[in-house]
């Protein structure tokens, strides 16, 4: 059942939520200017690893010993951090910084799909449909239609952050049929264990041996996308999953595009599209009526 009623802490948490996930995108792109994508992505997931696994330790939280646990983890770290980060770096080499937010604002939509398809108790209702219809408009018309007439090199980088979004809803699927029961912070550290041994090999392998950066801006990304973006991300997440319910926090999705928009605007001068614009309009609108209380309105005016 999705929770309607919100605190005003949890609306300011979410929206801090919000801000720290939108300079997120800023801040890899930032990255991008010095370091392959491999190597930022692989700085991401291990420093935030090891801040997570100091904070389990400190809060003494239970570590699971299964060893099929931490092969559950392994499968979690490529599909919600391997996948979905490296293919969104990739694409945000060639796209603008609040475009590559946008898509990532359309996770929820197959999220529904995925869910649909793995769980019996996720069928896909009328309102979802259309949900997911409208959403689905949305990105197409982000994408543009010069996107579909001329497939360049921003085409595919445009495919690679929705692909990303896929990889974030299967892994959404198989944390529900493997991780119950475990504390979520575990559960990150788990799961960002998983992604340091896929990517710390890939990256050395693909990419050669981390250069030391030249750049103090490079330090300042590096910093701000592993320490802020994703361990204090995470444990805000959860803080806010329990406080204002999952229903409330798809809503975090909505607010992170603006961010991300403006701040690529003011410091690095990227202007979008109109369609763009008209596009987010559209899946905030498919997103709103998946959350479902949209219809509820209008239902109770009528």
């Amino acid at each position: 059942m999705t929770q309607t009623s919100v605190s005003t802490r949890a609306w300011i948490e979410m929206a801090l939520l919000a801000g720290i996930w939108g300079a997120s995108f800023l801040s890899i792109k930032v990255g991008l200017d010095e370091l392959p994508f491999l190597t930022l992505v692989t700085h991401r997931v291990v420093w935030a690893c090891l801040i997570l696994w100091a904070y389990v330790l400190i809060r003494r939280l239970p570590v699971p010993g299964n060893w099929r646990i931490w092969g559950a983890f392994l499968v979690m770290g490529l599909l919600n951090n391997v996948i979905p980060f490296a293919l969104m770096a990739w694409g945000q080499q060639f796209i603008e910084t609040g475009l590559t937010s946008i898509f990532n604002a359309g996770t929820a939509i197959f999220g529904v799909l995925v869910a649909a398809l793995v769980f019996a108790d996720e069928r896909l209702t009328p309102r979802k449909a259309i949900g997911v219809l409208v959403a689905f408009l949305g990105v197409a018309v982000a994408i543009g239609l010069d996107s579909f007439r001329a497939f360049d090199i921003r085409s595919l980088a445009q495919l690679a952050v929705i692909g990303g979004t896929l990889s974030y809803a299967f892994a959404a699927a198989w944390a529900r049929k493997t991780m119950q029961g475990l504390s979520p912070q575990v559960s990150a550290a788990g799961m960002l264990t998983g992604s340091s041994l896929i990517l710390l090999p890939a990256a050395i392998l693909i990419d050669g041996v981390p250069q030391i950066p030249a750049l103090p801006q490079t330090y300042a990304a590096i910093a701000y996308f592993s320490i802020i973006g994703t361990a204090l991300a995470y444990l805000l997440y959860y803080r806010v999953l329990a406080s204002a319910g999952s229903g409330n926090t798809m809503l975090v999705t909505l607010m992170i595009p603006p961010v991300a928009i403006a701040l690529g605007a003011w410091v690095l001068d990227e202007r979008l599209a109109p369609e763009a614009f008209v596009g987010f309009a559209l899946l905030g609108l498919g997103l709103l009526i998946l959350d479902g209380r949209i219809v509820s309105v209008l239902r109770r005016r009528a």
